[in-house]
């Protein structure tokens, strides 16, 4: 492996990860509060700024639960890649 190709994949790996955060950091907190209330019942705050203030605080207390709700599009993403990993590397050879 190359150095130059080497560069690429690390560029590459680090672009899906902050493009992933960034969904996780602002994406998912939308869904949650837009889909939460139909199943989970009304947020008890006060409306979006204070739902992402909670998420913000209970992350930056380290708090596992939030973590996991940030890292989970790469969580899912990455699972998804090792699961086609796995398949590809386990099917016959000359097919």
């Amino acid at each position: 492996m190359s150095t130059g190709s080497l560069k690429n994949k690390v560029l590459r790996e680090t672009a899906w990860f902050l493009g992933l955060l960034f969904a996780g950091l602002v994406v998912v907190p939308i869904a949650i509060y837009w889909i939460g209330p139909q199943l989970l019942g009304k947020f008890g705050g006060y409306g979006f700024a204070d739902f992402y203030g909670s998420i913000g605080a209970r992350i930056r207390s380290g708090e596992p639960a939030a973590w996991f709700l940030v890292l989970s599009p790469n969580l899912a993403i990455q699972a998804l890649r090792l699961t086609v990993f796995g398949w590809r590397a386990t099917r016959p050879a000359g097919t």
